[in-house]
């Protein structure tokens, strides 16, 4: 397995295993076929509802902790009756009890809304104490990202973002290298929208490999440093999109997926006023 190093010297699988949408009655199962694919990196959030599934997965497999990379994201916090930063810890605290473990790799803001700076400061505690090993974010556009490290003491590590052939974040990923901020992708098959998985162009590069669309998909990632976690139900799939790493594509190839960026992304804008409010509405302790 590939992997990147982050800001601080934690290194990082390029490849993971990510379980949004997952129903938790089929987590547990599906996490314990992907560790035995051979996954390492694991990514979950409060708002998923699976974060004890992931736990009773990583608990059967046998494993040992520091060969996995655990993920998992904090939910905005409503901290109109105390502090983000208490507020954060116990959320913190609750995440860690759901998944069994006693540290995390990796705990990521999961939106740019509410009091994200209080919460910065409870997860830089939070690391200090040794409890994170990385702390980073998730869906924040370049000004909030900005405004985040400019202010704070710790630059975050990651920043989790759509990222995917139809929206590619190029000029953005290299804003985040500048900063020291590893781009990973979610959504790396835009969910089969835009008809991805039948688009000619990646068919086309698909074929000349003998690999399939998905494989092209996230080789495509993996090769501009991009840190991706497909999901996938099923462990013929989940095997397949494990081995990315036989094959390379050329030049002319990384330049026709380029041509297909459409530059907008396929499922809502953060800085849309009504998906603020949207999002802003869910709670998850």
């Amino acid at each position: 397995m590939q992997h990147v190093t982050l800001n601080n010297g934690v290194e990082m699988p390029i490849l993971g295993f990510g379980v949004f949408q997952i129903p938790d009655a089929d987590t547990e199962k599906v996490v314990t076929d992907a560790i035995a694919t051979g996954y390492r990196l694991l990514d979950t959030a409060v708002s998923y509802g699976n974060e004890e599934a992931v736990g009773r997965a990583i608990a059967a497999s046998g494993v040992p902790r520091d060969e996995l990379f655990v993920t998992t994201k904090l939910w905005i916090q409503d901290s109109r009756g105390g502090s983000a930063e208490d507020a954060t810890k116990r959320s913190f605290e609750a995440s860690l009890e759901r998944l069994g473990v006693d540290y995390l790799d990796l705990y990521l803001i999961h939106q740019p809304f509410g009091d994200y700076y209080g919460e910065w400061r409870a997860m830089q505690d939070l690391h200090r104490q040794g409890l994170i090993r990385a702390i980073g974010v998730a869906n924040f556009y370049p000004d909030r990202l900005v405004d985040l490290v400019e202010h704070n003491e710790i630059t975050p590590a990651v920043n989790q973002i759509e990222t995917h052939p139809f929206f590619q974040r190029a000029d953005y990923q290299k804003q985040m290298e500048e900063l020291g901020v590893q781009i990973q992708s979610w959504g790396p098959f835009a969910e089969g929208r835009n008809n991805l998985f039948t688009d000619p162009t990646l068919t086309a590069i698909a074929d000349a490999h003998g690999q399939s669309v998905a494989q092209v998909v996230l080789r495509w990632l993996t090769e501009r440093g991009v840190v991706v976690i497909p999901k996938s139900v099923r462990p013929e799939r989940m095997q397949q999109n494990f081995d990315i790493f036989d094959f390379t594509l050329t030049d002319a190839e990384m330049a026709h997926i380029t041509a297909l960026d459409t530059g907008a992304s396929l499922f809502f804008d953060h800085r849309d006023p009504d998906a603020v409010r949207r999002l802003s509405s869910r709670e998850h302790n």
